[in-house]
């Protein structure tokens, strides 16, 4: 089972522990519980009816959720129906309990229980407000805040809080769609078909050499990048990789899978920086310039490591090992490769990334103890977290043989995608570099056919296999030209 960090509370601090808390009340129970049961180990909700769970996310007169279940409920239930019914639900439960208040004799208390309901709406739409980009998540919105409201017709303050979160609400919507309308727009980088045989670019034409020549510098604009790019990405996104696994397997609840263009976005980014610096060694006549572009992008990379960005550091390095540079045999040669084996250590794939993930816990750390800015950066390497949440899922069951849902496997999944939002909340504090962020995002790079042409151009084949394979390449292009 892939690793985890460190313990939930220590992320959200003592009251967020997904534990009841003193004075908060405790919802369903034990056996015997009702529509439903909840099953509490230690204190901490392991399991339920999804009805149950529905129950205990809705406040009462004397009880108000955890936040840490609300984050994670909220989080998790798109597993099993979209938001819109679970809104439509809740929506139920809150009349159910509005009449019992009604006819009992705590009607006084209507107020304190129509406030707690619009405390749990602003959570909610402060944590997912692309749930009510959805017009029948806003029209169940509409109808309970119109419920609540009558609960306070003397002083409005239940209407005012209401307006509040509504306002705040379509404000983010409204930027979040802006944002996704810049993205869509921005395109990666082109894609240079590159030489057809013997016809390299010149030794003048400029690299990221001629634009950066600062291994620290690079690292902090590619951290620029890496930190803009995975702000866009929001927990219900990478809640997609387990809805949509369940949607296949069901065929339910398939959920809104145009989500997911965030993270094909930052994977792309990925591949393109490795792409990017394949690209840059290929293109260089010279063998004592190849060997100097190699060195400057291991500085690179070990600069990206200090600083904490593990995904921009893996991805030079899985650009270093693609084929058409590994196999530049003399240019290796000459390079200083101390440095180099110290950062394949870190990545050894090994004990499933062992040695990866004491660095990650290093910074992670580092981070919650951090007194600047600088020392809170964490940017795990994408393509394995994403893993780590998917094999999360598959090993661990939905549902337990009782039919509850098994909570306990939610909670792991939510403190994951938790602990990865707030590094994705850190500001960058580097000095943004307008010309070289353009390099790295707009700079043409070589198809894998142009990267192999060239590696061939610099040196030539060495063996049959070799051999065989640049004369093949050779005929394709030519047939092609």
């Amino acid at each position: 089972m892939p690793q985890t960090s460190v313990v939930f509370s220590s992320i959200l601090g003592p009251s967020c522990s997904g534990q009841v808390q003193p004075g908060m009340g405790e919802r369903g129970g034990g056996a015997g519980g009702g529509s439903g049961d909840l099953i509490f180990q230690d204190g901490r909700l392991i399991s339920g009816s999804l009805e149950a769970l529905m129950e205990h996310l809705v406040p009462t007169v004397d009880y108000y959720p955890d936040r840490t279940y609300i984050f994670t409920f909220l989080l998790s239930s798109r597993v099993f129906m979209p938001p819109h019914d679970l809104l439509a639900r809740v929506g139920q439960i809150c009349v159910e309990q509005k009449q019992q208040l009604e006819a009992g004799p705590e009607k006084a208390k209507l107020k304190s229980f129509s406030a707690k309901i619009v405390q749990l709406l602003k959570e909610w739409t402060e944590a997912f407000p692309y749930d009510f980009q959805d017009e029948k998540a806003m029209a169940e919105l509409k109808a309970i805040t119109h419920r609540v409201t009558q609960c306070d017709e003397e002083n409005g303050t239940v209407k005012k809080a209401i307006a509040q979160m509504t306002q705040s609400l379509l404000l983010s919507l409204a930027a979040r769609s802006q944002l996704q309308e810049l993205r869509e727009k921005l395109r990666p980088p082109a894609v240079d078909k590159g030489p057809i045989l013997k016809t390299k670019p010149p030794a003048a034409q400029k690299d990221i050499l001629g634009v950066c020549c600062d291994p620290l510098v690079l690292a902090q604009q590619l951290t620029h990048i890496e930190l803009d790019r995975v702000s866009s990405i929001y927990p219900e996104d990478l809640m997609q990789i387990v809805s949509h696994m369940d949607s296949l397997d069901n065929h339910r609840c398939r959920g809104d899978l145009t989500k997911t263009y965030s993270l094909e976005a930052y994977d792309n980014w990925f591949n393109c920086l490795s792409m990017l610096v394949a690209t840059e060694v290929c293109r260089v006549v010279k063998k004592k310039h190849r060997t100097r572009m190699l060195e400057f992008f291991i500085d690179v990379a070990r600069e990206c490591f200090n600083i904490g960005n593990f995904n921009s550091m893996m991805a030079i390095i899985s650009g270093m090992n693609l084929s058409p540079v590994a196999r530049l045999k003399k240019t290796w040669s000459k390079v200083k490769t101390a440095k180099f084996d110290v950062l394949e250590h870190h990545m050894d794939p090994s004990s499933n990334f062992c040695n990866y993930r004491t660095a990650l816990q290093g910074a992670t750390q580092r981070s919650q103890m951090a007194n600047s800015s600088r020392e809170k950066i964490v940017i795990p390497v994408f393509n394995l977290f994403v893993k780590d949440i998917y094999f999360l899922h598959k090993i661990h069951t939905n549902h337990l043989p009782n039919g509850h849902i098994n909570f306990k496997k939610f909670w792991e999944i939510s403190r994951q995608i938790h602990e990865f939002m707030t590094w994705t909340q850190v500001e960058c504090p580097f000095e943004k570099d307008k010309k070289i962020q353009s390099y790295l995002l707009t700079a043409p790079i070589y198809s894998e056919e142009a990267l192999f042409v060239a590696s061939f151009e610099s040196e030539g084949p060495e063996n049959h296999m070799e051999k065989d394979s640049w004369k093949t390449l050779r005929t394709t292009l030519l047939n092609r030209a």
